[in-house]
């Protein structure tokens, strides 16, 4: 399967209003704890590629979860409405993903396989037996809303900011179309695919931590100099 993805950075409030008036379906609301992965047998920078746990919280879930036919983003809901793989103690899932090399420049539409973990310690057991080391984790709260055969998530990252994402995962013959219609969709928000993001979550909280630490760099190098002076 494909994951068509069209990303934008925008503020929520008004996107909100333009869900309501496509009569969007409220499905839920969770935190996402996003821990990706290092492999020992080639450079995912260099190959596109990605490997990581979502551990994912319900904050709250809408009228639209899964439950009585109700919309499922990404198949993740049992028949009763319930997280498949969740802790029922915490309404907690931990789920293990691979993301291929994107495939267009245009969106984020990658190769992606995923699945549920019922162990979330015993995958970690494996994954470092294998030589697969953590390698950054990013932190995100999202709400999330069906339209139509698309899920349109808002998303706030921390060190980031917000972001808006339109989705659909689709067989490879429909990709092209799957795409122009999250553009469409993007653009029924009020919102510019031309904008569009191609550069992951991960990839800019590696930005942004490493202006940081140049800031935080030049800070001391300053601080240093003044005391000479």
């Amino acid at each position: 399967m494909y994951e068509v993805e069209v990303k934008v950075r925008a503020a929520h409030g008004q996107v909100r209003e333009r869900l309501a008036a496509l009569d969007a379906e409220r499905v839920e609301r969770v935190s996402q704890s996003d821990t990706y992965y290092a492999a020992p047998h080639r450079e995912f920078a260099e190959t596109d590629e990605a490997l990581r746990t979502r551990r994912e919280t319900v904050i709250d879930r809408g009228p639209a979860a899964g439950a009585d036919g109700g919309p499922d983003p990404g198949g993740r809901l049992d028949a009763a409405g319930a997280a498949t793989g969740a802790d029922a103690a915490t309404d907690a899932e931990t789920r293990l993903t691979y993301k291929g090399p994107r495939i267009d420049t245009e969106s984020k539409t990658r190769e992606e396989h995923e699945t549920a973990v019922a162990d979330p310690a015993a995958a970690e057991g494996i994954l470092d037996g294998l030589g697969f080391d953590p390698a950054a984790t990013v932190e995100k709260e999202r709400d999330v809303y069906a339209v139509g055969e698309y899920v349109v998530t808002l998303d706030t990252v921390a060190d980031l900011g917000e972001f808006v994402e339109v989705e659909r995962t689709v067989e490879e013959a429909d990709v092209d179309s799957a795409r122009e219609g999250a553009r469409a969709l993007l653009r029924d928000l009020g919102l510019d695919p031309e904008e569009g993001i191609r550069t992951s979550y991960l990839e800019l909280v590696a930005e942004a931590r490493a202006d940081s630490d140049e800031e935080a760099d030049d800070a001391d190098l300053h601080a240093d100099s003044d005391a000479y002076e």
